[in-house]
């Protein structure tokens, strides 16, 4: 029991890590221009879309772990 705790808490670290490395490598330097004076504000709302997706994306993950992990150790 305790090593699947130990597994799920070190797959949310590492989808962590991994979460951080797409939002600094990938959504960094994305730039939208053509707007006019809009555009700081049309990258800040896509980038963040982006961010809230990846993050619902690794909740989703991380409760399916979860419920795996339950139905093993306790055997539903």
């Amino acid at each position: 029991m305790n090593g699947s705790i130990f597994g799920f808490l070190f797959l949310m670290w590492i989808l962590i890590l991994i979460g951080g490395g797409i939002a600094v490598t990938i959504l960094g330097p994305i730039s939208i221009t053509g707007y006019g004076d809009l555009d700081p504000l049309i990258n800040s709302i896509v980038k963040g879309g982006i961010a809230i997706s990846l993050s619902f994306i690794w909740i989703f993950v991380l409760t399916k772990l979860k419920n795996l992990i339950f139905r093993k150790t306790f055997n539903f």
